[in-house]
């Protein structure tokens, strides 16, 4: 293992990243404790640009929960938030979060300083992604004693209509007056757009750093994409993520210009379907490189990307961009993405991640995987894991499939010479 980690490449950018992120945890570790700001709680894929229109400063707990899988403590802390009633079987994050609040044990701390996550003065979520968030927002309403409000979208979406979009429209808009009374300002529209616009400037340049793994040989890794996504998740919106993605951009560049690849050797190129594996991401990047794969897209990253964020209605814009992301559409709709981003990266193979406490991001559980495979010509295997839980993880059981998938490939590529 130790020659094997010196085939990761780190990324320089990465110094400026940790630079970012620290100052927006200081920031609402200060608002908290001070009161110089007020602080919203928001779903990941939550009408963010609305509440930075208001002046709120937006703390995601889902990416906390991406930090308590990263540190490792959630197997620890999951058992706190199984213990009041919260089953094992559902959102890892919802429930390593809510252990690390009944814990008052947090990443945070050693990160940052940082005694605890910062206490919301409103909360709002969106249940685009899965019906968890709303339960695990209500969890701390009861505990903070602070308004919640929310966005219901529909799920299996297969085309978003314009009846779809006014609906969501008026679930915008009806935050509002909630909005204006707890912030203490009045909605300005010009103000929405402005942050409206600098959101959509991320999620360019965001896609522009996902698409340089287009390039061949990859200059990134999907795990490379895991950790530099932080910026579009936390600060959409801002214009902090648009310098820090012009710097990483530059970077990427200069890889492809110099032929730097991002693993030795790429011999093949998979596509990462699912949430990581929080806790292993290290020891994926070191297996992958050290056969010469490289994951080369994700849809996972990909959910970060919000075209729609151009219209010049930015209520139009944000209903759009969070109904349009792939968690909420049909299977039918999936299929069919999937298939442009395997021509699109030049995929030889997909990985499956059925993580066990996430259903709607494993996409793996209806056969689509095996429909895919079938008409697509291409390899997949399927490992049984979880975003947090690293106790539904099996290291032998990922190693094995993954060495199949790449026997696989180099089976055929014999067979054809």
């Amino acid at each position: 293992m130790t020659e094997e980690k010196t085939l990761i490449k780190k990324i320089r950018a990465t110094a400026a990243m940790r630079e970012v992120m620290a100052a927006y945890f200081l920031e609402l570790d200060d608002a908290a404790r001070t009161g110089s700001a007020k602080v919203v709680w928001c779903t990941s894929v939550g009408p963010a640009e609305l509440l930075r229109a208001f002046g709120f400063l937006v703390y995601f707990p889902e990416n906390h929960g991406a930090m308590l899988g990263s540190s490792r403590m959630a197997a620890e802390l999951i058992p706190a938030a199984n213990a009041i009633g919260y089953s094992p079987d559902i959102c890892s994050y919802l429930t390593s979060d809510v252990g690390s609040y009944l814990m008052k044990n947090t990443p945070l701390t050693k990160a940052y300083g940082i005694a605890g996550v910062p206490k919301p003065d409103l909360l709002v979520y969106n249940t685009n992604q899965c019906r968890d968030v709303q339960d695990w927002f209500a969890f701390y309403q009861r505990e903070f004693d602070v308004p919640l409000v929310g966005i219901h979208t529909p799920r299996a979406v297969d085309e978003v209509t314009g009846e779809i979009v006014a609906g969501l429209v008026a679930q915008e808009k009806a935050l509002l007056p909630t909005l204006e009374q707890v912030s203490g300002r009045r909605f300005d529209i010009d103000r929405l757009r402005e942050v409206v616009a600098s959101s959509y400037r991320c999620t360019m340049l965001w896609k522009k750093v996902l698409n340089a793994a287009t390039h061949h040989p990859s200059p990134l890794t999907f795990f490379d994409g895991t950790i530099h996504m932080g910026p579009a998740v936390v600060l959409r919106g801002d214009e902090r993520a648009e310098r820090y993605y012009e710097v990483l951009i530059a970077e990427l560049e200069e890889r492809i210009a110099g032929g730097v690849s991002a693993v030795d050797g790429e011999a093949h190129r998979f596509y990462w379907e699912g949430m990581p594996v929080w806790g292993k991401l290290r020891e994926h990047a070191e297996l992958f490189a050290a056969h010469r794969a490289c994951a080369v897209a994700s849809t996972y990253c990909n959910s970060w990307i919000f075209d729609p964020l151009a219209d010049e209605d930015p209520f139009v814009g944000m209903a759009r961009a969070y109904t349009e992301l792939f968690i909420v559409r049909s299977e039918k709709y999936k299929e069919h993405y999937f298939e442009e981003m395997v021509r699109n990266y030049a995929v030889d193979g997909i990985i499956f991640h059925n993580a066990k406490t996430c259903p709607n991001n494993s996409n793996c559980r209806y056969g689509m995987h095996r429909r895919l495979s079938a008409r697509l010509g291409i390899p997949h295997v399927v490992i049984d894991g979880d975003l947090n839980d690293l106790r539904l993880y099996s290291e032998e059981q990922a190693r094995t499939q993954f060495e199949a998938l790449v026997e696989q490939l180099q089976e055929r590529r014999s067979s054809q010479i």
